[in-house]
């Protein structure tokens, strides 16, 4: 079998492959083209790359035999998943690499930070010695704050922990019972660390909610003088409005390795403030993280090759071709049923439970269908490298319990998909789907327990309203005085006269002015936008 290296790895991967007498190993000496590529792939079984080479349709179209991509290192942004998927390539990568890698780099970025150690030594570089200049803050008896308690964030708050930090985290999916075996305290909004946080780190993925989170309007509500890291994700910051509150104090100092754009432009603003430290993304720039992805990708690879085993696989995993097209229909509905909770809850939640009822209770496997639905409802969380083989894990570590049910209670639907989240006993939020007509026409039928019609694709507006005359016009003045136009709307009560839950489908995304025009109307409350 042949397995070509596109990008540099690490020799001992090298070798690993090499020592299989099964395997012929071809290592590039350089990134190739598109064009470059396509003569080569007409016998390779598998792909080995790193960011650099972009795994596309049209490579994939070209190498009959692949079988396997395997990415070394997190992010799977240049391969076409979706082609891999319908070509029957399994496309794995390796999320566990730099987990203490980048954990490490937060925290001495957290200590140069409170010490000022790079202008310290600049400055004695320079032949000087300004011992006054340079007052640091200790950080033992200090907060820190942590924004997404994944692996990477609470490996940060273990080693604030033992520097005699006190660490409050914010996560959607952090329950009571994981912060305490952390011993960390867990609070319900980032407005909570805000509060109280002397330093704040960050470690969530981009989402909607996600995006220039951290920016002029955060800042102000923070504790005056506080420190900022970031060694996630550069969008997460609104970067302008960090320059001005480091500028006037309000942010005492930034440590930052990630940016909006890399490379950091020479020109920008961040590199000319002496409170701030960067570093050009070395998150997982280690030796020993390098060494942990380049080997790991190549024995997951090999496992696949010689014994079928799928490990880190980001697209289906595990299940033979007719099982695949049975529960297929169900792995979208699922995964759209999962990120819909994901983005509506509020509050902790420490159980998951999925009911399979109608025809979907024989199914001959469910196992991926509630792993779809993990999938969907973790990654609107701080869980940025889910995949179908570690979203129960990821599940786990989050102290997150999953519950399957086959029901044989009469349903309304021929097929049923349900899925309810818990704290303790408590039912937080629950919602269902099912099949109009065909497996082809999937549709959300029951959120907060209340009659929808929702397609499983678009952009949602969501509310409650007053149940009385003139509300629906009402939305649709203020939408249309915004310039958003309505593409369907689903409505449902328990009473007449009583609040509804109003569901609207848009054709883009309104703007903060229109959801706060229709978030100031005494008849409407709870003004969500949701994209699936």
């Amino acid at each position: 079998m042949h397995v070509l290296v596109c990008d540099p790895i690490s020799p001992r991967g090298i070798e690993f492959f090499k020592a299989r007498p099964e395997f012929r190993v071809t290592v590039l000496p350089k990134r190739l083209s598109e064009a470059e590529l396509i003569p080569l792939l007409a016998d390779v079984d598998a792909m080995v790359v790193r960011s650099e080479t972009k795994v596309t349709r049209k490579l994939m179209e070209s190498a009959p035999n692949l079988k396997v991509v395997g990415r070394a290192g997190v992010g799977i942004d240049n391969v076409d998943v979706e082609a891999a998927t319908q070509r029957g390539v399994v496309v794995m990568n390796t999320p566990g690499g730099n987990t203490i890698t980048t954990a490490e780099l937060t925290f001495f970025m957290l200590g140069a930070l409170a010490r000022k150690i790079p202008a310290a030594h600049a400055s004695m570089v320079a032949g000087k010695w300004d011992r006054k200049l340079f007052q640091g803050t200790e950080i033992a008896g200090k907060t820190l704050g942590v924004l997404g308690a994944g692996r990477i964030g609470t490996e940060v708050a273990k080693r604030a922990l033992a520097f005699g930090m006190r660490v409050v985290a914010y996560d959607p999916f952090l329950n009571d019972t994981r912060a305490k075996q952390l011993g960390i305290e867990a609070v319900s909004d980032p407005d909570a660390v805000y509060r109280q946080a002397d330093f704040i780190t960050v470690h969530m993925p981009v989402t909607p909610e996600t995006r220039g989170m951290l920016n002029a309007e955060a800042f102000s509500r923070m504790k005056p003088g506080v420190r900022l890291i970031n060694c996630a994700r550069g969008e997460i910051i609104h970067e302008d409005d960090l320059v001005a509150a480091l500028t006037s104090g309000r942010v005492a100092g930034a440590a930052l390795d990630v940016f909006i754009t890399e490379p950091l432009d020479a020109a920008h603003p961040l590199r000319a403030l002496p409170n701030v430290i960067l570093t050009p993304h070395l998150g997982a720039s280690t030796e020993e993280a390098q060494e942990k992805c380049g080997l790991e990708v190549a024995e997951i690879i090999t496992a696949f090759l010689l014994t079928g085993e799928v490990r880190n696989a980001v697209n289906l995993p595990g299940v033979d071709a007719k099982t695949y097209e049975l529960v297929k229909p169900y792995l979208a509905l699922g995964e759209k049923l999962g990120s819909l909770l994901g983005q509506l809850v509020k509050t902790p939640v420490d159980r998951v439970h999925i009911t399979y009822g109608g025809r979907a209770r024989e199914l001959p496997q469910t196992d991926p269908i509630t792993r779809a639905v993990l999938s969907g409802y973790l990654r609107q969380g701080s869980v940025a490298d889910i995949n179908n083989i570690n979203v129960r894990s990821a599940a786990a570590s989050l102290g997150l319990a999953v519950e399957e049910k086959r029901s044989d209670e009469a349903v309304t639907f021929n097929e049923w998909l349900h899925v309810q989240l818990f704290n303790g006993s408590e039912k937080v939020l629950s919602a269902g789907g099912t099949f109009f007509g065909s497996p082809n026409n999937p549709r959300i039928v029951r959120l907060y327990s209340t009659p929808v019609e929702i397609p499983i694709s678009g952009t949602l507006l969501l509310l409650n309203n007053q149940d009385r005359p003139g509300i629906v016009g009402k939305l649709g003045t203020v939408l249309a005085r915004h310039q958003v136009n309505i593409a369907s709307m689903s409505l449902g009560r328990e009473a007449a006269g009583g609040e509804a839950l109003t569901v609207l489908v848009l054709d883009s995304s309104p703007s903060a002015e229109c959801l706060a025009e229709l978030a100031a109307d005494p008849a409407i409350s709870n003004v969500q936008v949701v994209r699936l």
